[in-house]
């Protein structure tokens, strides 16, 4: 890292941890030279690229200031109000009509799942699937299956030791992506009727999947600054016969938060003492913001409880449907549930995927993708900041690429969604994130496309319709 970056990154993090507050001067050309033993030229080239990421902007007279990024408190702790009972799931026909308003590539898409296909290297790895079809060994088309592609596998894990979590390659199965990982680990540890701790606001996907898999739903509160709640969830244990808990523990979707590791040592012990397995949906772990990434719960499992669920989709390679699982004690009864099904996932995309790893800097990819989705936050919320209403409340995730939004509780996003489609718009409306479809004045943004003129006009309709209410 250059000088002028590691100086940047110093005066990010002072601003993200609230050191530095909006409005406020940060250090002169001339007193950070002194303060941090650097040439005028490179405080101004850190400060030039503070200034593009949206963070700081010059003050005629005053120097450097540091930006609002919004002055919007985060969303409250909106509590669906359950008893803690277990209910039946029924979102599916809600959840297909919003996700068919993202295939018009006329449409803003605010309300996808996915960041833009332009932040991903696709030409490499088009180089990197040529390269692997043409070397690979035909017998390895039937002897990879089902684990996975042997050099993959290797990376996965290698991966995982470097963060210091122990995922032995024997207990890591190759999935098509996350979602397959994610359905497979339910089907490991339930049956029909069986009750399941999920979030709440939760992501639609894992609604779908209890609903498909006819299970009764616990919902357990989501923060927008702490995370789970531990003691709705102990509530929860000690009420329902439960047999599996499904959470994110780092970039929620859709709130955004991640949870301390303190927290997630906590939720670990809780579970071990119940002896319930933990589903751990962690497809964003990649996409962080600080110095350093965030530790899965998984790093906490000291019994093979703990199923850790990724994907290279959503830091990599989307379309590929490449994820995987470390399954622990579970890993084996995975294996032969994805043998029972697909078989296996794509062997050329696995073997690309792996060739990528390997050679093509992986790591150096993802420190551009950090940089350009968080300078998208930036400007989406600072759009927000000017068109929303003053009542607005907004999530401040510190990785991943969605907005949870609050609205004055007069807005109805179900009403919103429509009218927004009108204007060429998506957003991604609360009750899809709710088993009983709460979150009526919620919404849910992406911030993963590339910023321009279409995104600032597309923020300044979504809040006159707000405004509108």
């Amino acid at each position: 890292m250059k000088r002028y970056e590691r100086l940047a990154g110093d005066i990010t993090e002072l601003i993200r941890t609230g050191i530095l507050n909006p409005g406020q001067r940060i250090p002169s050309v001339r007193q950070a030279s002194a303060n941090y033993g650097v040439s005028a030229s490179t405080v101004f080239r850190a400060y030039y690229l503070l200034e593009n990421k949206g963070l700081i902007r010059a003050k005629p007279k005053s120097g450097y200031i540091v930006c609002s990024q919004t002055n919007h408190h985060v969303p409250t702790s909106a509590r669906t109000h359950s008893k803690l009972e277990s209910t039946s799931v029924d979102v599916s026909q809600l959840v297909f009509s919003v996700l068919g308003s993202v295939k018009d590539k006329s449409i803003i898409p605010f309300g996808s799942a996915f960041p833009s296909p332009a932040l991903f290297p696709m030409q490499r790895l088009a180089k990197s699937i040529a390269k692997a079809t043409r070397l690979m060994d035909l017998s390895t088309v039937v002897s990879d299956l089902p684990l996975g592609n042997p050099n993959l596998l290797k990376q996965i894990a290698l991966r995982y030791a470097i963060a210091g979590v122990k995922a032995p390659v024997e207990e890591i199965v190759v999935t098509s992506g996350a979602m397959e990982a994610l359905n497979l680990c339910l089907q490991a540890v339930t049956r029909p009727g069986d009750v399941v701790l999920i979030e709440s606001p939760a992501f639609y996907a894992s609604l779908q999947v209890v609903e498909l898999l006819q299970l009764q739903a616990v919902e357990i509160s989501v923060d927008a600054e702490t995370g789970i709640d531990l003691l709705e969830l102990t509530k929860a244990l000690e009420k329902h016969p439960v047999k599996a808990c499904w959470m994110m523990s780092n970039f929620q979707n859709p709130v955004g938060v991640t949870s301390s590791d303190e927290k997630k040592r906590e939720l670990v012990d809780l579970l071990h003492k119940h002896q319930v397995p933990l589903i751990e949906d962690d497809v964003y772990n990649e996409l962080y913001f600080a110095k350093e990434p965030p530790k899965p719960a998984k790093a906490y499992d000291r019994d093979g409880l703990v199923m850790h669920c990724c994907s290279f989709s959503k830091c990599l390679a989307p379309g590929y449907r490449v994820g995987w699982v470390s399954g622990g004690r579970y890993a084996k009864k995975i294996e032969q549930l994805k043998l029972m099904t697909t078989i296996s996932a794509s062997i050329p995309s696995q073997a690309a995927i792996a060739d990528y790893l390997e050679f093509a800097g992986f790591d150096r990819h993802l420190r551009k993708l950090r940089y350009n989705l968080e300078i998208q936050q930036n400007k989406m919320r600072a759009a927000i900041d000017d068109f929303f209403p003053n009542q607005t409340r907004v999530s401040r995730p510190e990785g991943g690429y969605f907005l949870w939004l609050e609205l004055p509780e007069k807005v109805d996003s179900l009403a919103f969604f429509d009218l927004a489609l009108q204007k060429g718009v998506s957003i991604a409306p609360g009750p899809i994130f709710s088993a009983n479809r709460g979150f009526r004045n919620y919404v849910r943004l992406n911030y993963g496309y590339p910023w321009g003129p279409n995104s600032e006009a597309a923020m300044e309709k979504l809040g006159k319709i707000a405004c509108s209410f």
